[in-house]
């Protein structure tokens, strides 16, 4: 993992008013919940009294209780309540202090800040993410690999050809020219495929290429961003559940009539062809060894690898500093 970085992690629809959302993120098992007003928190789920499972307990009054023994904890994970001292006990329940994690929501998505450090900035959003013209559908799978894995796998325009042969790949376009990568900030790269059919020329270089209309952004550390048109686009947030999987959450936005029913329609049947080429990645990818990229492996590297080296590197970076 990347220490102190807002990652998406859930769709906001799945944590519900006076409810307990159990999941596992960054290998720790979590609860999400909401109190009567809406407002989200996150915090372990393990309760400090005698390390019973919160998510079997219930929000009560804005805080969690615990099944166990009744323990109550309030949104930032601070005991306020042990019920066999009674509720007049004066005594410092600092020592059960749980583990709590920030939380923000951005158009239907809830990030989780993980780190030591208190938050220093905001999430780093796509604009589309919050655009009121366009609609969307999401589609969620979960692959049996590290986050880096299947980041890797949406930044590589060379498997195109033959992982996606008879959807989005078609046409045999076996030569990968370039590709040309770019940062437009120091957490976001950019690149796009300039594939084509093999007739005996060789790969152009990067610096012959150009990024196309029809590109690919990533955005540390786990958002990214199929620019299709202006009218079509394709994002997905890589939620690292823990170092063998990952939960691969594919949104399709568009505003191609400008009629929200009808491109609410058409997003649904977007979903449905993401959830085709998402499947055939899923084949693939979760075989390759080890689960979990890296910097120094054991793996030969060409031209046409060139987003995935720069992704590499840049993450090797974020993780030492």
């Amino acid at each position: 993992m990347i220490n102190n970085q807002w990652y998406a992690v859930l769709p906001s629809r799945k944590v519900k008013k006076n409810k307990i959302t159990a999941v596992k993120r960054f290998g720790e098992n979590i609860i999400l919940f909401r109190t009567s007003d809406g407002a989200l928190a996150c915090v372990a789920d393990l309760c400090a009294h005698r390390g019973a499972s919160l998510s079997k307990g219930c929000v009560k009054n804005g805080h969690v209780q615990c099944p166990f023994h009744g323990i109550e904890y309030d949104t930032t994970g601070k005991c306020v309540y042990v019920p066999s001292d009674g509720r007049a006990a004066a005594e410092n329940y600092d020592r059960f202090k749980l583990k709590a994690y920030p939380v923000r929501e951005i158009g239907g998505i809830i990030f989780i800040w993980y780190g030591d450090a208190e938050p220093t900035t905001e999430p780093d959003v796509f604009d589309v993410v919050t655009d009121p013209k366009y609609t969307y559908d999401q589609v969620d799978d979960t692959w049996g690999v590290h986050y880096s894995r299947v980041i890797e796998n949406q930044l590589d325009v060379s498997h195109l050809a033959f992982v996606h042969r008879t959807t989005i790949g078609c046409g045999n376009k076996t030569i990968s020219n370039g590709p040309k990568v770019v940062w437009l900030d120091e957490n976001t790269l950019q690149t796009s495929a300039n594939n084509e059919v093999d007739n005996g020329q060789t790969a152009k270089p990067a610096e012959e290429c150009e990024i196309k209309s029809t590109n690919l952004t990533f955005k540390f550390p786990n958002i990214w961003l199929n620019h299709v048109t202006d009218k079509i686009m394709i994002l997905a947030y890589f939620v690292p559940v823990d170092d063998e999987h990952t939960i691969i959450s594919l949104r399709f936005y568009n505003r191609i009539t400008g009629c929200r029913p009808i491109d609410k329609l058409i997003a649904k049947l977007g979903s449905k062809a993401n959830k085709i080429v998402e499947r055939q990645d899923k084949r693939v990818v979760e075989t390759q060894l080890p689960k979990k990229s890296g910097m120094r492996m054991s793996e030969n590297l060409v031209a046409a690898d060139m987003p995935i080296i720069q992704y590499r590197s840049k993450r090797n970076k974020l993780q030492e500093r």
